[in-house]
């Protein structure tokens, strides 16, 4: 599942295309995504305008002048086709290096500007809703989410707070959106290593300086990613169809038995499962 990074950097590319544009027709070739279109989808899009294009945690959000705001969900294989009057901007189409498949071309946005916007889903994992935007901040989807880790709501006294007194481990707390929004199982793993916390050490036993860097190292590897555009695993690239390169210093996602890349560690980064997901992690650095 894409996770901040990713998000982020698809937004960048619609922004452009989708900001401040009017919907002059909109296509829905099929009932549902993950979750059923919400009632009237087609007709509450047509002639609206986009007022702005923004992201919440791995959501994209996009206010329209009707007092909807219109949210979009990736899933795992959700990703946006452009055509606006040069090559079609194809997120992804890197990794199999083959054109988006038109049977899994479910929604459909023309602009007035003269841009389509095609989203394409295989596993149809993502879903896309529409919610009043007054209402927003209280919709099950965000009321609980956490603040925004690249914002100011989010410093080393909140990450404090948020892990005192908790005995699961830190990957495990980073992960609950509640905590702070938008983090996933790679840039946690990266984080934490970068911060020598292991992801497995009780969150109220990290002291405050470890916790001091640790806020530090998770700002560093997401800036770093939204500059590089994204880690680009599986098949993820950036909104114009360009590999981005994060994922080539990685220093411990996907490198089980190489060895760390702190220097003078000499441990060997391992793999262990921690709560159905893969977790990166140098036993030796990482206390």
């Amino acid at each position: 599942m894409p996770e901040l990074p990713e998000v982020e950097t698809v937004r960048r590319g619609l922004e452009p295309h989708l900001s401040g544009a009017r919907l002059v027709r909109v296509i829905a070739r099929r009932p549902d995504l993950r979750f059923p279109l919400p009632d009237g989808f087609v007709q509450r899009l047509t002639g609206a305008r986009v007022e702005s294009l923004s992201r919440r945690g791995k959501y994209i959000l996009a206010p329209l002048d009707r007092d909807d705001t219109l949210i979009i969900h990736l899933g795992m294989t959700g990703r946006f086709v452009v055509e606006a009057g040069g090559p079609p901007q194809a997120p992804g189409e890197f990794a199999l290096a083959t054109p988006a498949d038109p049977k899994h071309a479910h929604i459909v946005f023309e602009t007035d500007g003269g841009a389509w916007l095609t989203y394409f889903d295989a596993r149809r994992f993502g879903y896309m809703d529409l919610i009043p935007t007054a209402t927003l901040e209280l919709h099950p989807r965000f009321a609980a989410m956490g603040p925004e880790p690249l914002s100011p709501a989010f410093d080393a006294g909140r990450l404090a707070r948020a892990f005192a007194g908790r005995r699961q481990g830190a990957k495990t707390l980073l992960l609950d959106q509640r905590v702070v929004a938008g983090l996933g199982n790679i840039y946690v793993c990266e984080a934490l290593h970068h911060a020598k916390i292991s992801p497995f050490k009780p969150a109220a036993e990290i002291g405050t300086r470890k916790l001091t860097a640790l806020h530090g190292a998770i700002t560093m590897v997401l800036e770093a990613a939204i500059t590089a555009g994204g880690s680009t695993l599986r098949d993820y690239a950036a909104v114009d169809g360009a590999m981005g390169y994060f994922q080539h210093d990685f220093r411990v996602y996907g490198r089980e038995g190489e060895p760390c890349p702190t220097p003078r560690c000499g441990g060997v980064i391992a793999r262990t499962a921690q709560a159905g997901r893969s977790t990166f992690h140098c036993p030796v650095c990482q206390k």
